[in-house]
C-alpha cells in the first residue's frame, strides 16, 4: 500500500536505508542533536491536519517561541478577551457600572455556546455577571449583550490604539449566525436576531462544509488576531498595563475560571499549575486556547490556535494539552 504522509514516508525510507545495510545519516556514529523546544512543538502541531499557530513566552527569563505566530488566525470567541479589557476600561473612567443590572430580553438571546439562553426573559445579571459568563462559559447572548453595551468600533478603537495591527473584532454572533441561513437563501438575509435564534442553526447534509467554509474565511470571522498579539495582550493584562492593578487582578480570576479545560489545562491542572486561558470554537474545524499559565517557575503565556481541522478533535486537543506540558516543563 502507497501512502504519502509524512510519516509514513519518512519510516519507509529508513526502514529501506535499513534493509540495505546503508546508514540513516552520513555517519550515524556521531551523537545525535536533541530537537530543541520549539522543534519539538512545531513538529507536534506540523502533525496536526489543521492550519496552525502559536506563540509563547516565559516571563521571568523572557524566553519565547514562534510558530507563523503572525499569521492572521480565526479568533472565535478568543476576541472576547479584547470586549473584557475595554469593558474594564470604561468602568476604570466610570463609564460603566459593573455592579449594574441588564434586563434580558427574548431578543437578547443567541445560540450556540452559554447558559443564557435557557433562562427566562426578566433575568437580571449584572455587567460584571456577563463579562464573567462571556468568558468561562463563552456565552454568546452575553457577548452580544456586551458588544452593544461598549461598541464594537470602540473595541477597534481601542485594539488600534494600544498598537494592534491584526486583532479585530469583526461583527456579533447573530451576524454570524444570520449568515449561515443567508448561505441557504439570500431572502434570510432579513431575519430578526430572535429568529435567528428561534431556528437554531441549518442542519442539512450539506451544513458542515458550508459551515467549513465560513470558518475559512477572513470576512466571516467573529474575530482576527494573530498567535503573538494575542499573546501580547494577555501579557499585558499580567503586567496591569490596560487597567487598574484591582480591575487586571479581576479579569485574570475571571480567565481562572474557564470552565472548559480539556486543551491546555488538560494535563497540567494535576500538576499544581493554574491557568488563566479562554478557549475559541467550531468544532470540529475550530479550537483555539490561549493563556497564562501559573506554576513554579513560571509564570509562561501561550497562545495556540487551530483553525481548519480536517482530522480528529480529540487529537487536536490533547496535542494542546501536549504542548502545554512540555512548555513548562522546559520553562522553569
Amino acid at each position: 500500500m502507497l501512502t504519502t504522509g509524512k510519516k509514513t514516508v519518512t519510516v519507509l525510507i529508513g526502514c529501506c536505508l535499513l534493509a540495505c545495510g546503508l546508514p540513516e545519516s552520513e555517519d550515524s556514529s556521531l551523537p545525535q542533536k536533541e530537537p530543541t523546544l520549539e522543534e519539538r512543538v512545531g513538529a507536534q502541531m506540523d502533525g496536526l491536519d489543521a492550519k496552525s499557530a502559536l506563540h509563547a513566552k516565559h516571563l521571568p527569563s523572557g524566553r519565547e517561541i514562534a510558530i507563523r505566530a503572525d499569521e492572521p488566525m480565526n479568533s472565535v470567541s478568543v476576541i472576547k478577551i479584547a470586549i473584557m479589557v475595554l469593558a474594564y476600561r470604561d468602568a476604570e473612567t466610570k463609564r460603566l457600572n459593573l455592579q449594574e443590572r441588564y434586563d434580558l430580553r427574548p431578543e437578547d438571546k443567541r445560540g450556540g455556546s452559554g447558559v443564557l439562553q435557557s433562562f427566562e426573559p426578566g433575568l437580571r445579571p449584572t455587567y460584571r455577571d456577563l463579562i464573567t459568563q462571556m468568558i468561562i462559559t463563552s456565552d454568546n447572548t452575553a457577548t452580544d449583550i456586551l458588544i452593544k453595551t461598549v461598541g464594537l468600533n470602540r473595541v477597534n478603537d481601542m485594539l488600534a490604539e494600544l498598537g494592534y495591527e491584526e486583532t479585530r473584532l469583526q461583527g456579533t454572533l447573530a451576524d454570524r449566525y444570520r449568515r449561515r441561513w443567508e448561505v441557504v437563501d439570500p431572502a434570510f438575509a432579513s431575519l430578526s436576531d430572535r429568529e435567528v435564534f428561534e431556528r437554531g442553526f441549518p442542519s442539512d447534509p450539506a451544513s458542515g462544509e458550508r459551515s467549513f467554509a465560513l470558518n475559512a474565511d477572513p470576512a466571516e470571522w467573529l474575530g482576527r488576531t494573530t498567535a503573538r498579539e494575542t499573546s501580547r495582550l494577555l501579557e499585558q493584562i499580567h503586567n496591569g498595563d490596560l487597567t487598574s492593578r484591582p480591575f487586571s487582578d479581576e479579569m485574570i480570576e475571571i480567565l481562572k475560571k474557564q470552565r472548559s479545560n480539556s486543551r491546555l489545562p488538560r494535563r497540567i491542572r494535576f500538576q499544581g499549575a493554574v491557568v488563566a486561558h479562554k478557549t475559541g470554537d467550531s468544532p470540529p474545524s475550530t479550537a483555539n486556547d490561549v493563556g497564562i499559565i501559573y506554576y513554579e517557575g513560571g509564570p509562561t503565556i501561550v497562545s495556540v490556535f487551530t483553525n481548519e481541522n480536517r482530522g480528529s478533535f480529540v487529537e487536536l486537543e490533547e496535542t494542546i494539552g501536549s504542548i502545554a506540558q512540555d512548555l513548562i516543563s522546559e520553562w522553569r
